[in-house]
């Protein structure tokens, strides 16, 4: 029988690498998992012949179809590599199926190194936190977690729902948001070609009357004078505004402040701290459902919620937490969270359903995100052609004007 090198994990974590007889692959993993034992890897160690290294996967000729890794890219990863785990499929093999088909060229790379990596030694959690920018710490933690109470297929199952939630949610989002933008974007054009096209031709007839223009009209001739004139320098003074103000708000002073204006409006703050609290609850669960202890998750969560602010919140809340405080009193005293997300958690620590009571808030988030916008979108609209509307409105009468006073004359 030949041999097979095994990498593999029992119950409490430990890596064990051990060389075995068996009659074939499928049966050592068989025979590993029925031990208890979470197969990372198993390797052939037998003589090629031909060229064809037992145990190898057929190459498919597969045409990446992009080179950046998208959200879906990893999501898609993540569904593919639960999946396979499930049915039996070692990790690296696991790997080198997905790495055939997956469409990014840079993900297809971050899995190459990732195969490296483990045939070395190291576990699917070191090797993925190599590549910081591709897994975040959410991937990592849970990943562990899963390496380390064996079950990693069930938590990579969470995982990719998380990301599957995450990607819906955003998608209804982007898509409620199309459009009012195209609408604002057409308004811009409609007013930019008034004013450079239409207002410009009107105000040569206007030179060839001997007539004396209104206000109104005289003013539309100025500013349309002005925006022809330095339309180069408006575009250049708008760009370099722009880079100033992303380059302040990345600084973590001007992230502090921006975020700290945004929360104090009245309905986009409304909204911010709703976006944020789905995120926080939508991450939380899932990093408990998946058995990572309590500090570990909210740690994750201050530096993946996506907020300057919350964060620091959550920074005071975990310090609280590990002080012995429960988590909804240090909650509730942060001043942040509303009465209902407190109640809700006190719940679920009497019941010990945290996971499940944040997953129920996370869907009450998504819900109430959903309507807002449904809503936002239906009184926007009309305000915005209102607005749009009377600005093209007195335009018109600016430029009519002159004319009742030229037919007048002549009359």
């Amino acid at each position: 029988m030949p041999n097979f090198f095994y990498i593999a994990r029992d119950k409490f974590g430990n890596k064990i690498r051990k060389t075995e007889e068996a009659v074939s692959e499928e049966e050592l993993i068989g025979r590993l998992q029925a031990s208890g034992l979470t197969v990372i890897s198993v390797i052939p160690q037998v003589k090629e012949e031909r060229g064809f290294k037992p145990g190898a996967v057929p190459k498919v000729r597969f045409i990446r179809k992009h080179y950046r890794i998208k959200y879906e890219d990893l999501t898609l990863f993540c569904r593919q590599l639960s999946t396979l785990l499930t049915a039996g499929v070692t990790i690296i093999k696991s790997l080198e199926i997905i790495s055939q088909q997956v469409a990014s060229q840079k993900l297809y790379n971050v899995i190459k190194d990732l195969q490296k990596n483990m045939e070395t030694g190291l576990s699917l959690h070191e090797a993925m936190a190599k590549h910081p920018n591709v897994f975040s710490d959410l991937w990592i933690n849970l990943v562990d977690s899963g390496e380390a109470s064996g079950n990693i297929a069930g938590v990579l199952d969470r995982l990719a729902s998380y990301l599957e939630r995450m990607a819906s949610f955003k998608a209804k989002i982007i898509s409620s948001l199309v459009y009012p933008a195209i609408l604002i974007g057409t308004a811009i054009l409609a007013l930019l070609f008034i004013t450079m096209k239409i207002i410009p031709t009107f105000a040569q007839i206007f030179e060839g009357f001997n007539v004396k223009l209104p206000l109104l009209t005289l003013f539309l001739i100025k500013v349309s004078k002005f925006i022809n004139r330095y339309i180069l320098l408006i575009v250049v003074l708008i760009s370099v505004l722009f880079y100033l103000f992303r380059a302040y708000k990345a600084s973590k002073e001007g992230r502090f402040r921006y975020e700290k204006i945004i929360l104090s409006l009245p309905i986009l703050g409304k909204l911010y701290r709703t976006l944020i609290l789905e995120r926080f609850t939508s991450e939380m669960a899932t990093l408990t459902e998946s058995g990572v202890p309590l500090l570990y998750s909210l740690e994750i969560a201050e530096r993946s919620v996506g907020s300057v602010v919350v964060g620091e919140i959550i920074r005071k809340v975990k310090e609280n937490v590990r002080e012995g405080e429960s988590l909804s009193s240090s909650i509730e005293r942060s001043g942040f969270f509303e009465p209902m997300f407190v109640q809700i958690v006190i719940i679920g620590e009497e019941i010990g359903e945290l996971s499940n009571m944040l997953k129920k808030l996370n869907s009450y988030y998504q819900e109430w995100v959903d309507m807002f916008l449904i809503r936002l979108v239906g009184m926007f609209e009309p305000v915005l052609i209102l607005f749009v509307g009377t600005i093209i409105g007195i335009m018109v009468i600016g430029l009519v004007l002159p004319i009742f006073k030229i037919s007048q004359i002549r009359l």
